[in-house]
């Protein structure tokens, strides 16, 4: 389990917002392709598929 600390400024950010990913929401990695990219992620019982750029946007703790 990870806490999403922060969303870093771009044009992805709202949507990345939309989807579920702001501050303080808990999320597990459920998937990492062999080469990283894509990460699915489960945000509170449902997965989010994210590319690397995208995921790279996503600060945790």
């Amino acid at each position: 389990m990870a806490t999403v600390k922060s969303i870093s400024i771009n044009s992805l950010s709202p949507k990345l917002l939309d989807m579920g990913l702001f501050p303080g929401k808990e999320i597990r990695v459920v998937f990492k392709a062999p080469f990283g990219d894509p990460i699915a992620v489960d945000v509170e019982g449902y997965i989010l598929s994210l590319r690397k750029d995208e995921a790279s946007l996503v600060e945790v703790a």
